[in-house]
């Protein structure tokens, strides 16, 4: 565990030091217990804010970026990954859904598919022409994230049998877990010392059973996921920052700048990517309508939709392992906030909230 004063902030976690490599020996049962076998309490651990991008100066993501809540509830559920999908029986393009962060939570990821009639009892595509769009962040903190990745893939191959669609942007744990499998110890350059990615990976919910089980097809998968991505005058990212707008000046400009940045497999610039990915909050409190609109001028669209920044985050409602009545937080479905200009769909499934699959558009 790493030690370090810590302050409390406003309405947040409190501050966590930022770890140089020194800090990342990692003892070995680490890795066979999981992250959580010597964290302090989850509410210990996220990051305060700045006024700028919702980081503190000198911010690195060597830090855990998020609590988690070792949920108990989970059941994984068994997915063929040679099942076939339905056959085409509709015209034109079918209604429009986008999915949160999953993060290795297969069960529920299936459940709420079911639940949108997306898929059938046995997890194949059942929704004909529907397009689907999943937000990023498909493993770490949860059991399967693999298991998630597979049905993902599976599914984008029997939605367009279909007629359909299924498809995926990069969230910023891809990259972390791209950047452990081919970095690992490597020293990088975080911009408040020198870190690892498998340091990184770890802190922020790495799972060693889904390294194990990392393939090269997974990889390459990954590794040519799009950044953003507009579809019925939604702009579709990861994560509620404002960073895109370095990467290029149109949505084709910033998917080539991020795949060519992942392809020449320099560990800093991975790195650089990955945390700017990281930033959150860039929508929130004031100036948060004016943030999105920089980027809706610039990449076109009338909303913005992203996961990353769980919504009891964004709404201030977080809950602990330790509260006596088990509650903990409540997510009902998106958050629309920034002048109705955002809208959020992490719904906090690593904080015991819900997974969300939100057909769009949603009503102000």
């Amino acid at each position: 565990m790493v030690e370090g004063s810590m302050t409390q902030g406003a309405g947040q976690g409190p501050e966590v030091r930022t770890p140089t490599v020194r800090d990342f020996r990692v003892p070995a049962y680490v890795h066979e217990a999981g992250p959580y076998a010597h964290s302090t309490h989850p509410g210990d651990v996220a990051p305060p804010l700045d006024e700028s991008e919702g980081h503190p100066e000198g911010y690195t993501p060597t830090q855990r970026d998020l609590p988690v809540i070792n949920r108990g509830d989970t059941v994984l559920v068994s997915v063929d990954p040679e099942a076939v999908g339905t056959s085409q029986t509709d015209t034109g393009p079918g209604p429009l859904y986008v999915v949160g962060d999953v993060h290795g939570y297969l069960d529920q990821l299936v459940a709420a598919l079911q639940e949108k009639g997306l898929v059938d009892a046995e997890a194949n595509w059942s929704a004909g022409t529907a397009r689907l769009w999943f937000l990023g962040d498909f493993t770490d903190r949860g059991p399967d994230g693999i298991g998630v990745i597979d049905l993902v893939m599976r599914l984008s191959a029997e939605a367009a049998a279909a007629g359909g669609y299924c498809k995926a942007l990069m969230g910023n744990h891809e990259l972390l877990l791209l950047g452990a499998k081919r970095f690992g110890d490597t020293p990088v350059n975080s911009g408040a010392g020198t870190a690892t990615f498998q340091a990184a990976w770890l802190l922020n919910g790495g799972q060693k059973t889904d390294m194990d089980r990392l393939q090269d097809h997974h990889l390459q998968w990954m590794a040519r996921l799009d950044a953003m991505e507009q579809v019925d005058g939604h702009l579709l990212v990861h994560s509620d920052t404002t960073a895109y707008l370095d990467y290029g000046d149109s949505i084709e400009a910033v998917n080539d700048t991020v795949r060519e940045a992942i392809a020449r497999n320099d560990a800093d610039e991975v790195w650089d990517l990955f945390r700017k990915f990281t930033k959150r909050f860039s929508f929130r409190d004031e100036g948060g309508a004016d943030a999105v609109r920089s980027l809706l001028d610039v990449y076109g669209g009338t909303r913005i939709v992203h996961g990353h920044s769980p919504i009891p985050y964004l709404l201030g409602e977080v809950g602990t392992e330790d509260d006596e009545d088990e509650s903990g937080p409540v997510v009902d479905g998106p958050h629309i906030y920034a002048d109705g200009l955002a809208i959020a769909m992490d719904g906090g499934v690593t904080m015991a909230g819900k997974l969300l699959v939100q057909q769009l558009p949603v009503d102000s």
